[in-house]
C-alpha cells in the first residue's frame, strides 16, 4: 500500500475546532431521535448518547459543550450521577446542565441543582420552550468564544508592546495628560536608579524637572517622528545629566497617554564640547599660522621684487662693458677672450629678462586681488596679438579665432593669459613648418572652457603638470624664461578657474582654461 501524502503540509496543522455541540443523553432510542429533531439547526453539531458511560467518554474526548440535556432515569448510572461525574473534572465545571424528567420530584430537584443543574424540563418537553433555553446557552458560548478570542488578541497585543518596550534602547514610560507614570521599562532603572514599584504613580517632574506637555496640544501635534529636544534630567541620588527627550501622544478610551522617550546624551554631550574646544584651538592655530605665512610672504615677496629690481642695474652695467670690451679690444684679448666675453654677454642678456620675467608674474598674482568686471574676451585677443604682432610676422603664424564671448575677469590678466599661450605656440612650432593657431570655446553651464590649439612639437603626457611651474622650461636653450605658463596658471586660478593641457608629442597641444561667463 502506498503512503497518501498531502500535497499541502500546512493542512496538517490542527486547526482549533470551533463547532458548536449539543450533548444529548437518553436511553430511550426514541427520545434521542424526537430530541435531535427538536433541536435540528440550533447548533453545529448534536452529539448523541444512549447511556451515563457514553456521555461521559464523549465529554472525555475534549469536546466543549454549549449544553448538555441529560435525561434523569438511565440504567447502570442514571442522570444525577453521570452529571456528578461530569462536574468533578475542572473543564466541565460550568457546562450547563439540563436535566430531562417525567416525574416532578422535590427531592430529585434539590438534588439536580445542587449538582449544578441549570434547569429542569417535564416530559413531555414543549418544543418551543426547549428550543429557547437551548438556544441561550448557545448563543452563550458564542459570546465567550468571541470574548476568549478578543482576550487572547488582547493579551498577545500586550504582551509584544511589553516586550517592544523591554527591548527599547533608551528609558521609556507613559504617562497621562499630567505627567503621572504609569508605566516604565527596565531602563529607567538602570538610567535614573529607581525601581519600578518606586516610580509608578509619581509624576514624571521628578525624573524630568522641566518636562511639559502643553494642554492646548492636540494629538497629532507632536508626530513622534524621533525629533526629540533636550532638557537636564535628575537622578534618584540628585545627580544631573543632559538628556535627549521625546513625546508621542495617543488618545484613549481612558484619556490622552504620553509616550515618553529619554536618552542619556552626555557623551555626546562631551564629544560636541571636545570638537568645540578642538576647533576653536584649531582656528586660532590657523590664524596664527596664516597670520605668519602672510608675513612672511609679503617678506619674500618684497625681497624678490627688491631683488629683481636692484640686480637689473649691475647686470646692465655688466653687459653694457662687456660689449664696450668685445667692441674695443676683441683684437686683443684673442678668440678665447672674445668667446668668454659673449658667454658674459648671454648670460647677463638672459638674467636680465628672468627678472623681467619674475616682476612680471608678481605684477600678474598682485593683479589678480582687483574685482572682476565684465571683459569681452575678443578684445581682449585683440589687444594681444596686437602686442605679439612683430612675433607672428616673423614666424608666420596663422591664428584663427571664433567670436568669443564676455567673461568674468581682470582684463590685465586675460591679455596675459592669450598673450603668453600664443608665445608659447609660436616658440614650441614643428622646424620648418607654420605655426597654426586655433582659438575657440565651449559652454559649460555657468562658466567657458577656451582652448587654444597648436599644431606644435607637443608635450609628454608625464609633463602635463610640469609645465605650469616657476622657471620651467623642458627644452634647453632658446629666449624663453620659463614663467609664461607659470603666470597663466596664476591668473587663471586668480579670477577662479583652472588650467590644463592635453597634448601627445607630435600632435601639437591644446591648452584649456575656465572662465566665468558675464553676470
Amino acid at each position: 500500500m502506498q503512503a497518501v501524502v498531502s500535497p499541502n503540509p500546512i493542512s496538517q496543522v490542527p486547526v482549533p475546532d470551533e463547532k458548536i455541540r449539543l450533548l444529548l443523553v437518553d436511553d430511550n432510542a426514541e427520545n434521542l431521535i424526537s430530541l435531535e429533531a427538536l433541536l435540528q439547526g440550533t447548533a453545529d453539531e448534536l452529539v448523541l448518547a444512549r447511556s451515563g458511560k457514553e456521555a461521559l467518554r464523549h465529554v472525555l474526548e475534549g469536546h466543549e459543550f454549549a449544553a448538555i440535556l441529560l435525561d434523569v432515569k438511565m440504567p447502570e448510572m442514571d442522570g444525577f450521577e453521570t452529571a456528578e461525574l461530569i462536574r468533578s473534572r475542572r473543564q466541565n465545571r460550568n457546562t450547563p446542565i439540563l436535566f430531562l424528567t417525567g416525574f416532578r420530584n422535590d427531592d430529585h430537584l434539590f438534588r439536580g441543582y445542587d449538582l449544578g443543574a441549570v434547569d429542569f424540563l417535564f416530559k413531555p418537553v414543549v418544543p418551543e420552550i426547549l428550543r429557547s433555553k437551548v438556544a441561550v446557552f448557545v448563543e452563550l458560548m458564542r459570546s465567550n468564544r468571541l470574548l476568549r478570542r478578543q482576550a487572547e488578541t488582547l493579551s498577545k497585543a500586550e504582551l509584544k508592546f511589553r516586550s517592544l518596550l523591554e527591548a527599547a534602547p533608551d528609558a521609556v514610560l507613559i504617562t497621562e495628560a499630567d505627567g503621572t507614570i504609569a508605566l516604565v521599562n527596565a531602563h529607567m532603572h538602570s538610567l535614573f536608579g529607581y525601581e519600578r514599584g518606586e516610580i509608578r504613580g509619581q509624576n514624571v517632574h521628578l525624573l524630568v524637572p522641566d518636562w511639559s506637555f502643553p494642554a492646548h496640544t492636540h494629538v497629532g501635534a507632536i508626530d513622534g517622528d524621533g525629533d526629540g529636544f533636550e532638557l537636564y534630567a535628575v537622578r534618584k541620588d540628585g545627580t544631573r545629566f543632559p538628556i535627549e527627550i521625546s513625546l508621542s501622544p495617543l488618545q484613549t478610551e481612558e484619556g490622552l497617554l504620553i509616550t515618553t522617550v529619554i536618552r542619556d546624551i552626555t557623551r555626546r554631550r562631551q564629544a560636541e564640547d571636545k570638537v568645540r574646544r578642538l576647533n576653536i584651538e584649531l582656528e586660532e592655530r590657523v590664524a596664527t599660522r596664516t597670520a605668519e605665512l602672510s608675513r612672511s610672504n609679503e617678506a619674500l615677496r618684497q625681497f624678490a621684487w627688491a631683488a629683481s629690481h636692484d640686480l637689473q642695474e649691475p647686470l646692465r652695467t655688466i653687459v653694457t662693458y662687456s660689449q664696450w670690451l668685445v667692441r674695443d679690444c676683441g683684437n686683443e684679448v684673442g678668440p678665447n677672450g672674445k668667446q668668454f666675453l659673449d658667454f658674459i654677454i648671454t648670460g647677463g642678456v638672459r638674467m636680465d629678462n628672468l627678472l623681467a620675467a619674475l616682476r612680471e608674474f608678481m605684477r600678474v598674482t598682485d593683479a589678480g586681488n582687483e574685482v572682476l568686471t565684465v571683459v569681452d574676451a575678443g578684445d581682449s585677443l585683440r589687444l594681444a596679438m596686437s602686442n605679439l604682432e612683430s612675433a607672428i610676422k616673423e614666424s608666420g603664424a596663422l591664428v584663427a579665432a571664433a567670436t568669443l564671448p564676455k567673461v568674468m575677469a581682470v582684463p590685465v590678466l586675460l591679455i596675459q593669459v592669450f598673450q603668453n599661450l600664443i608665445v608659447n605656440a609660436i616658440r614650441y612650432a614643428k622646424p620648418g613648418e607654420q605655426p597654426r593657431i586655433q582659438i575657440f570655446f565651449d559652454s559649460t553651464g555657468s562658466d567657458y572652457t577656451f582652448s587654444l590649439r597648436d599644431n606644435g612639437i607637443g608635450i609628454d603626457p608625464m609633463y602635463h603638470e610640469r609645465v605650469f611651474g616657476v622657471f620651467k622650461r623642458l627644452q634647453a636653450g632658446g629666449n624663453g624664461t620659463g614663467i609664461g605658463l607659470a603666470i597663466c596658471k596664476a591668473a587663471v586660478e586668480r579670477w577662479g578657474g583652472r588650467i590644463w593641457v592635453e597634448s601627445t608629442p607630435g600632435q601639437g597641444a591644446t591648452f584649456r582654461f575656465t572662465i566665468h561667463a558675464a553676470e
